[in-house]
């Protein structure tokens, strides 16, 4: 009935205009896409989003339950998350980063998606910029802007191993930048994390007066040996480190992450959480610092059944025609689409239509993605024969 009676000289609801620069994430829109494909029976393979599809351990999850059985589990817990899980987290950076971490330098966070924002809220005013990788996480950018500030990328190019091009970077006017964002292993292309990358990436930060911010999810997919920024001697005066239990511990629903640096960037981080959430729930806590506490034979037998889908994810790959590099580690595997194809966007609308399996086009990432496409290694072994076998048969 309102709305019936409102007049054309009325005046019109507007949103901020912080929104002009940032579009609904690409995989909320293509997954509702799919999902009224299914409903039409298509039985479409989703190969696009990381979102591990095996549970936690088994102790993990009876944690939960018995936690949340508790009469006392259910009320508001501190911004800083419990002391258990704190400690959990500095012991697992001592164990396998071999990174001593004190009080005041970990910050729990609900997941680091809201990380990536709270870090740019603490750090950015509007007229600053950011550096953001080009193949990159899309967040990084869509934050900075929300955040009122610009950004600013910098080419990774698979010549270059998916690494900055440092001399174009000396060469840039980065005189309004505030904070680099970085991710290795990368996603999406799977590049590694290297001592001598790291150590580069401090010398940088430090001397351009830039915060370096490592987002750091993937160092125990397909990877001998996790590597933290954090292990370069004098790293937590400028970086920041986010980690997350979603893909390591196949936890990516709970949204438990952390967030590691100096007690003064902790502060500042925490200022803005404070005054957006109200602390996680009790039992997750308590289950994650379980899950931290992991033995080494539960990230071998999870990066046991990702090297069986890895195989058939690099047939599939092969059965398009796009070329690899072997060595990536992560979640994914990313390849360069053959000359036939426009672009990745083309080859993933034809792979969808034809073939009835999703993946992922590279320019959603940025424009240096736009050659290639990205397959997910979150789907049982059996969808992922299915999807080839698809694709054999339709492409």
């Amino acid at each position: 009935m309102l709305l019936a009676m409102k007049r054309s000289s009325d005046p019109v609801p507007r949103p901020a205009r912080r929104l002009e620069g940032v579009s609904e994430y690409y995989f909320s829109r293509k997954l509702a896409e799919i999902a009224a494909m299914n409903a039409r029976g298509a039985d479409v393979i989703s190969l696009g989003v990381g979102s591990p599809d095996n549970p936690p351990a088994a102790e993990v999850v009876e944690c939960l339950r018995e936690e949340a059985l508790r009469r006392d589990a259910h009320g508001y817990q501190p911004y800083t998350g419990i002391p258990v899980l704190r400690e959990a987290f500095a012991a697992w950076y001592a164990r396998h980063y071999r990174v001593t971490l004190g009080e005041g330098e970990v910050l729990p966070l609900i997941g680091s998606k809201e990380g990536i924002l709270h870090v740019s809220l603490a750090f950015l005013d509007p007229g600053d910029a950011v550096l953001a990788p080009d193949p990159g996480y899309p967040t990084y950018r869509s934050a900075a802007r929300l955040a009122g500030a610009s950004v600013v990328t910098y080419d990774l190019l698979e010549e270059n191993g998916w690494q900055p091009d440092w001399e174009r970077l000396e060469g840039a006017d980065l005189s309004r930048v505030k904070i680099m964002w970085a991710n290795y292993p990368h996603m999406p292309t799977g590049a590694p994390a290297t001592r001598e990358l790291f150590e580069r990436l401090v010398e940088f930060g430090r001397r351009r007066g830039i915060v370096i911010c490592h987002d750091n999810p993937y160092s125990f997919i397909l990877n001998d040996r996790p590597a933290s920024i954090l292990e370069v001697e004098g790293a937590r005066e400028w970086c920041i480190e986010l980690n997350s239990l979603s893909k390591s511990h196949n936890m990516p629903g709970w949204r438990v992450a952390m967030l590691a640096s100096n007690r003064q960037f902790v502060e500042w981080v925490l200022k803005v959480k404070s005054n957006v959430d109200s602390g996680q729930f009790r039992p997750v806590m308590l289950a994650a610092a379980r899950a931290l506490d992991a033995p080494d034979s539960w990230y071998a037998e999870n990066n046991r059944v990702y090297a069986a889908r890895r195989s058939v994810a690099e047939e599939i790959m092969t059965a398009l025609g796009c070329t690899f590099d072997p060595c990536q580690s992560g979640l994914f595997l990313w390849g360069r689409v053959p000359d036939r194809w426009r672009d990745g966007e083309e080859l993933a609308d034809e792979v969808l239509r034809r073939a009835r399996v999703f993946i992922t086009p590279g320019a959603v990432f940025g424009e240096n993605g736009r050659r290639y496409a990205r397959v997910s290694l979150c789907r049982e072994e059996e969808r992922l024969q299915e999807a080839l076998k698809r694709i054999i048969e339709n492409m």
